[in-house]
């Protein structure tokens, strides 16, 4: 299962189901994917294929919506 938290342009930002318990966010497009960790700060984790323009937009797009991306973890994952 991975749900969509929300997207932006051409990125989907989603969860994995209980990958791993440090917060993060996956993003994909047609042309890679990301992995962006949300604690203790906001940072790549992993890039596959996606220039730096693009992971500078998606680290500028998880910053500007953290609150949002914490929430939907929560509501996700707890219990």
């Amino acid at each position: 299962m991975s749900p969509t938290v929300f997207r932006y342009k051409q990125f989907r930002f989603f969860f994995f189901s209980r990958e791993e318990n440090r917060k993060h966010i996956h993003v994909y497009c047609s042309e890679g994917e990301a992995k962006v960790w949300i604690e203790p700060k906001v940072e790549l984790a992993r890039n596959y294929k996606l220039s730096s323009q693009q992971i500078n937009e998606i680290i500028r797009i998880v910053n500007e919506n953290r609150s949002e991306i914490e929430n939907a973890w929560n509501r996700q994952f707890e219990n």
